[in-house]
């Protein structure tokens, strides 16, 4: 090549990859200040796509566990209130079996009932005021509660948990010395008809005046199987008929045919609104078979918040180890090698040097013609 001084192919060139080592400095200072290997699109435009897609993933299982963790709360808050509503239902258990002995005078059989009635109604306090974050959890109204676990839009994303109701409960029991019809009966005759709501049952009595003391008409309707499985009829203290419930809801009614009817005029039974009668040992140990439904009942709902709080820690566990392994895949897209991107900074730095060093005696080179001309 000729010695030219127009145009200098040397500084040119030395310029071009000082330009380039110069770009790799800084790329290298960017990503060693930042800690990241991907700063902008361009630096890993596929690498960019997919982090970005992990880190969506990692802050909604974030928020999901969070979730989890209110979901946790809300069952422990429900569970915690029926583990005190059983420790009544037992209390009011213990009630019915102290009830159910005749050795009982009247006033503690008021006792009892005064008790019972108390508890029971604290009963139906706890299922209305239980609540979480200002909702209500066992009263009925919480119904299905869903809880977003995932970090997807799916319903593979979310828990639902169905929420107790106990103030079923409490109404089922309602109060003592109630939920029982009490009659005078007389002379009965036609159809003895009774209904709890949930089942109808009449009761054929014979002739008139088969039956004409308030015993011979309980040994009666004691005697007729379908009547047995859903009521039970006593004598009380004041020598009237009491009909109680056994499964809890209230006695509709007890109708007798004309023209003689248990009480005056033909009219029908009274029925107490209510629950539990601790009047006599027979309504006690009814009061007891009602109880244990009820217990039953709350054991169950325990149980089952309790497999859905086992449902939760499980789903956490698993939450928190996919937000570590996604948090590792995202760091190997993302994130710089410290060590290797030095190797790279400490390079270009001094390629960056030599270039600066070369264009300064590229840009002498043309000054050799003057000797020429000189």
């Amino acid at each position: 090549m000729g010695m030219q001084i127009n145009t200098n192919i040397a500084a040119l060139n030395t310029y071009r990859n000082l330009t380039s080592n110069q770009n790799s400095l800084n790329s290298s200072l960017e990503k060693l200040s930042s800690g990241l290997r991907i700063n902008r699109a361009a630096d890993d435009a596929a690498g960019l796509v997919i982090s970005e897609g992990l880190k969506s993933q990692i802050g909604g299982l974030t928020v999901a566990a969070r979730n989890a963790q209110d979901g946790v709360s809300v069952v422990q808050t429900a569970e915690g209130a029926l583990g005190q509503a059983q420790s009544i239902l037992q209390r009011l258990r213990d009630l019915a079996v102290q009830a159910g002995n005749d050795a009982n005078s009247t006033d503690a059989r008021t006792a009892l009932s005064s008790e019972a009635s108390s508890l029971t109604s604290e009963l139906t306090r706890i299922a209305n005021s239980t609540n979480f974050n200002g909702k209500n959890l066992i009263d009925g109204t919480a119904g299905t509660m869903k809880f977003q676990v995932g970090a997807d839009g799916n319903a593979n994303s979310q828990i639902s948990v169905t929420m107790t109701n106990l103030a079923t409960v409490a109404t089922n029991l309602g109060s003592a010395g109630a939920n029982f019809a009490v009659v005078t009966p007389t002379a009965v005759t036609g159809n003895f008809t009774v209904n709890n709501g949930t089942a109808q049952v009449t009761v054929a009595m014979g002739a008139v005046n088969t039956y004409t003391t308030v015993q011979g008409v309980a040994d009666k309707l004691n005697s007729d199987t379908n009547f047995q499985a859903n009521f039970s009829a006593s004598i009380d203290g004041s020598n009237k008929l009491v009909v109680t419930s056994k499964t809890g809801g209230t006695v509709l009614g007890g109708v007798i045919g004309t023209p003689a009817a248990i009480g005056t005029g033909g009219s029908t039974a009274t029925a107490v609104a209510g629950g539990m009668d601790f009047s006599t040992a027979a309504g006690a140990q009814a009061a007891i078979t009602s109880i244990d439904a009820q217990l039953d009942t709350v054991s169950t709902q325990r149980s089952a918040l309790g497999a859905v709080q086992n449902r939760f820690d499980r789903a956490i566990a698993n939450i928190n180890v996919a937000i570590e392994n996604l948090s590792a895949s995202k760091s190997r897209i993302t994130d710089v090698d410290m060590a290797s991107e030095m190797v790279n900074f400490t390079r270009a730095q001094i390629l960056s040097q030599a270039g600066t060093a070369m264009l300064s005696q590229a840009n002498q080179a043309p000054q050799l013609a003057l000797k020429l001309l000189g």
